[in-house]
Protein backbone atom coordinates (compact mmCIF):
# COMPACT_ATOMS: atom_id res chain seq x y z
CA UNK A 1 0.00 0.00 0.00
CA UNK A 2 1.27 3.43 -0.96
CA UNK A 3 0.03 6.79 0.36
CA UNK A 4 0.23 9.75 -2.00
CA UNK A 5 -0.20 13.08 -0.26
CA UNK A 6 -2.26 15.91 -1.73
CA UNK A 7 -2.66 19.30 -0.10
CA UNK A 8 -5.78 21.30 -0.93
CA UNK A 9 -6.27 24.62 0.83
CA UNK A 10 -4.22 23.48 3.87
CA UNK A 11 -6.10 20.16 4.07
CA UNK A 12 -3.97 17.01 3.91
CA UNK A 13 -5.52 14.33 1.74
CA UNK A 14 -4.20 10.76 1.59
CA UNK A 15 -4.67 8.94 -1.70
CA UNK A 16 -4.43 5.23 -0.89
CA UNK A 17 -2.91 3.26 -3.77
CA UNK A 18 -2.77 -0.53 -3.79
CA UNK A 19 -3.17 -3.51 -6.07
CA UNK A 20 -4.94 -5.44 -3.31
CA UNK A 21 -8.19 -5.18 -1.41
CA UNK A 22 -7.56 -3.02 1.64
CA UNK A 23 -11.02 -2.93 3.19
CA UNK A 24 -12.62 -6.30 3.82
CA UNK A 25 -14.82 -5.09 6.66
CA UNK A 26 -15.54 -2.40 9.22
CA UNK A 27 -12.42 -3.14 11.28
CA UNK A 28 -10.17 -2.61 8.24
CA UNK A 29 -11.86 0.73 7.56
CA UNK A 30 -11.42 1.84 11.18
CA UNK A 31 -7.77 0.80 11.14
CA UNK A 32 -7.12 2.73 7.92
CA UNK A 33 -8.94 5.78 9.25
CA UNK A 34 -6.95 5.66 12.50
CA UNK A 35 -3.64 5.27 10.69
CA UNK A 36 -4.35 8.18 8.36
CA UNK A 37 -5.54 10.38 11.25
CA UNK A 38 -2.41 9.50 13.23
CA UNK A 39 -0.29 10.56 10.22
CA UNK A 40 -2.06 13.93 10.14
CA UNK A 41 -4.39 13.43 7.19
CA UNK A 42 -7.83 15.04 7.16
CA UNK A 43 -9.34 13.12 4.24
CA UNK A 44 -8.85 9.84 2.41
CA UNK A 45 -9.19 8.96 -1.26
CA UNK A 46 -9.60 5.25 -2.06
CA UNK A 47 -10.39 3.26 -5.15
CA UNK A 48 -13.42 1.04 -5.60
CA UNK A 49 -11.15 -1.88 -6.53
CA UNK A 50 -9.53 -1.72 -3.07
CA UNK A 51 -12.82 -2.32 -1.26
CA UNK A 52 -14.44 -5.75 -1.02
CA UNK A 53 -17.43 -6.25 -3.31
CA UNK A 54 -19.44 -7.08 -0.16
CA UNK A 55 -19.32 -3.35 0.63
CA UNK A 56 -21.49 -2.66 -2.41
CA UNK A 57 -24.10 -5.25 -1.39
CA UNK A 58 -26.25 -3.06 0.82
CA UNK A 59 -28.16 -6.00 2.32
CA UNK A 60 -25.28 -6.87 4.66
CA UNK A 61 -25.04 -3.34 6.15
CA UNK A 62 -21.27 -3.04 5.74
CA UNK A 63 -21.37 0.14 3.62
CA UNK A 64 -23.70 1.88 6.05
CA UNK A 65 -21.54 0.90 9.04
CA UNK A 66 -18.31 2.07 7.42
CA UNK A 67 -19.72 5.32 6.09
CA UNK A 68 -21.29 6.08 9.47
CA UNK A 69 -17.88 5.67 11.14
CA UNK A 70 -16.28 8.12 8.69
CA UNK A 71 -19.09 10.60 9.34
CA UNK A 72 -18.94 10.19 13.12
CA UNK A 73 -15.19 10.77 13.22
CA UNK A 74 -15.46 13.60 10.67
CA UNK A 75 -12.91 12.00 8.35
CA UNK A 76 -13.67 12.72 4.72
CA UNK A 77 -13.70 9.76 2.33
CA UNK A 78 -13.85 9.76 -1.45
CA UNK A 79 -14.29 6.45 -3.23
CA UNK A 80 -13.09 6.61 -6.83
CA UNK A 81 -14.68 4.35 -9.40
CA UNK A 82 -17.18 4.01 -12.22
CA UNK A 83 -20.58 4.22 -10.56
CA UNK A 84 -22.61 5.11 -13.65
CA UNK A 85 -23.61 1.59 -14.73
CA UNK A 86 -24.77 0.21 -11.39
CA UNK A 87 -27.72 -2.13 -11.88
CA UNK A 88 -28.95 -1.87 -8.27
CA UNK A 89 -31.41 0.99 -7.72
CA UNK A 90 -30.85 0.88 -3.96
CA UNK A 91 -27.07 1.24 -4.45
CA UNK A 92 -27.61 4.10 -6.90
CA UNK A 93 -29.83 5.81 -4.32
CA UNK A 94 -27.27 5.16 -1.58
CA UNK A 95 -24.50 6.75 -3.65
CA UNK A 96 -26.73 9.67 -4.62
CA UNK A 97 -27.57 10.38 -0.97
CA UNK A 98 -23.93 10.02 0.12
CA UNK A 99 -22.82 12.48 -2.55
CA UNK A 100 -25.24 15.09 -1.21
CA UNK A 101 -23.22 15.18 2.02
CA UNK A 102 -19.68 16.32 2.72
CA UNK A 103 -18.06 13.36 4.48
CA UNK A 104 -18.37 10.47 2.02
CA UNK A 105 -18.51 10.81 -1.75
CA UNK A 106 -18.44 8.40 -4.68
CA UNK A 107 -16.62 10.09 -7.57
CA UNK A 108 -15.20 9.24 -11.01
CA UNK A 109 -11.67 10.65 -10.52
CA UNK A 110 -9.08 11.89 -8.07
CA UNK A 111 -9.35 15.37 -9.63
CA UNK A 112 -13.06 15.43 -8.77
CA UNK A 113 -12.29 14.30 -5.23
CA UNK A 114 -9.73 17.03 -4.74
CA UNK A 115 -12.23 19.71 -5.73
Amino acid sequence: MEIKEHIQEDIRVAEVISKEIIINGTDDALELMGNMYYQGFDKIIMYQKNITSDFFDLKNGMAGDILQKFSNYRMGLAIIGNFTDIPSKSLKDFIYESNKGKHVNFLPSVNEALK
